[in-house]
């Protein structure tokens, strides 16, 4: 267990950073100073008890990168009940789902995303953010405490919140106080119970790195709603008093480019996709120019054209950073050799949703190509389930303080995501030498995009074996895209008279039919139709490792 309450960090720092500034939104005019953003929670609170929301309740929480979103967030760990963050990418079936899997108490949503909803499914009070306005509830008593919160603030701090009343819920670090889930379909739900000790495990280990100070800038644009971006971009920085800016509009390159030089955020924590984009658009036009490509193969010449390269993009980047942390998937192996090789200051992470997230990290300077880490000394331990952990590749294995608790009211996935002697199973194939991994590969059947999203093939092919003319379905990722191998109904096809030109068409009807139906980084590129039914182990499993 780790030894600082995770809830009474954040008392001692919103105390100690009262004045300096805490959240702004970069597309927006919103702006507070640790001061602020805590009497905002205070407010919250006073709404929570009003509604008679208990500890341990749950909260649901749909939204882009926002202020309010972090308000909302830190007020109900702090009060003590469970937070569920949903990404706003989930298909609005899929939300409703998981608000009513949940057992949440009450929503907070962006009113755009609440549109799309089928209300009827939610019968718990609603609530709109950025604005906290009231949207849904059939409880007069809800409707009445809505229009009158401010009165009751006023009425409870006469002279004003003052920093002497932050006093937060007692939570012990064992328990839960977040359930993300990692997929929010029927029958495929996964919500993640992580608890205050698995945050306070990547909190501060991440104080320990040193990688931000007081009174720095961070950067926000991964979601905060995914684990990543939540406990770095959003968690460690509230803990050190740094000033968040959420970035709040599409991470184009662009879009990013233009806030980087504004922002001069002090620690970049990114994907994959990001820099690929960056390297692809901005680096290769530079070096596949011919003469740059000879001039690279001149000893003492090829120095000065990579510092130059890179001293031009560290420029880009707001050139006030120490480092570049990539993580969320694999960084691709041209690109990482190209950084390496011009001493950019990046390094690789690796975690999972189910450690929150971290299990393995080197600081740039001892970073080695290919590997994603060391795993972290004091707080993590892994093992390699093979019979030479050094050479041979196996599944790695993770303990510590960073594990989750459970998947929530799903004890059958949560029994099979261990090994009988307590490790966590990650899916993931590797090597270990000394305490620093190397991934090769992937055991589960689980995809991850280049934007670092967790794909479930099998709840995409559930949903297209349902569409005419589908037998069986196989999702596979190709060139960073989903494609989906499709075996047809032949006896339907048959029945129906149906021509090889108009099974295309069915086919193109089906693709935009699924594509209406799933999250966006879940929307499949192009049908390819098979000829054969594939082949099957005994247990009548389709053979992926056959058609990936």
């Amino acid at each position: 267990m780790i030894r600082q309450n995770f809830i009474k960090l954040y008392e001692e720092s919103f105390r100690n950073n009262w004045k300096l500034p805490a959240l702004t939104d970069y597309n927006g005019n919103r702006s507070y100073t640790y001061g602020e953003l805590s009497e905002e929670i205070a407010k919250l609170h006073l709404l929570f008890s009003e509604l008679n929301i208990q500890k341990g309740d749950k909260i649901s929480l749909i939204g882009k990168n926002h202020s309010s979103w972090a308000i909302v967030f830190m007020a109900t760990i702090t009060y003590g009940a469970v937070i569920v963050p949903i990404l706003h990418e989930f298909n609005p079936v899929s939300m409703a789902h998981i608000i009513k899997h949940s057992d949440s108490k009450l929503v907070f949503v962006n009113k755009t995303i609440w549109e799309t909803i089928d209300k009827d499914n939610i019968d718990i009070p609603v609530y709109e953010i950025p604005d906290f306005t009231f949207l849904k509830s059939d409880n007069e008593k809800v409707r009445k405490v809505s229009g009158t919160l401010a009165g009751i603030f006023k009425s409870t701090y006469h002279d004003g919140f003052s920093r002497e009343e932050i006093s937060y819920a007692d939570v012990d670090n064992d328990e839960v106080i977040c359930i993300n889930y990692t997929s929010g379909t029927t029958g495929f739900s996964k919500g993640v119970m992580i608890t205050a000790n698995n945050f306070a495990g990547n909190v501060t280990y991440s104080k320990r790195l040193n990688l931000l100070f007081t009174g720095e800038k961070n950067l926000a644009f991964l979601p905060m709603a995914h684990v990543y971006g939540c406990a770095f971009d959003f968690l460690y920085a509230l803990s050190t008093g740094v000033h968040i800016i959420l970035l709040g509009v599409m991470p184009t390159p662009q879009n990013l480019i233009l806030a980087f030089k504004e922002v001069k955020p002090n620690l970049i924590i990114t994907v994959p996709l990001i820099f690929e984009k960056i390297y692809k658009k901005k680096i290769l036009p530079v070096i596949n120019k011919p003469i740059v490509k000879v001039l690279l193969k001149i000893p003492g010449i090829n120095k000065l054209i990579l510092n130059k390269i890179k001293a031009s993009l560290v420029k880009s980047l707001g050139g006030n950073f120490r480092e570049v942390i990539i993580g969320g998937a694999a960084l691709n192996a041209e690109v990482e050799a190209f950084f390496y090789r011009m001493k950019f200051p990046f390094t690789v992470g690796y975690g999972m949703t189910e450690c929150a997230p971290l299990i393995s990290y080197d600081h740039n300077f001892d970073f080695v190509p290919t590997s994603c880490g060391s795993v972290l000394e004091d707080i993590m331990e892994a093992r390699i389930d093979s019979s030479d952990p050094e050479t041979v590749p196996g599944e790695i294995q993770v303990r510590g303080e960073n594990v989750m608790k459970g998947y929530y009211k799903n004890p059958e996935a949560t029994a099979a995501a261990f090994t009988n002697d307590g490790w966590l199973k990650t899916g993931d194939l590797g090597i270990m030498k000394g305490r620093r991994l190397f991934i090769k590969g992937r055991l589960k059947t689980m995809l991850l995009t280049a934007n670092g999203q967790n794909v479930y093939p099998e709840e995409i092919e559930s949903k297209l074996n349902n569409l005419p003319y589908i037998a069986e379905s196989v999702v596979v990722l190709r060139n960073f895209k989903l494609v989906a191998i499709v075996y047809p109904d032949m006896q339907a096809l048959l029945s129906d008279n149906i021509s090889d030109e108009r099974l295309i068409e069915i086919m193109n009807g089906n693709m935009e039919i699924l594509n209406r139906s799933v999250a966006q980084y879940e929307r499949i590129s192009t049908i390819e139709i098979v000829e054969n039914e594939f082949e099957k182990t005994p247990k009548k499993s389709i053979k992926r490792f056959l058609y990936s």
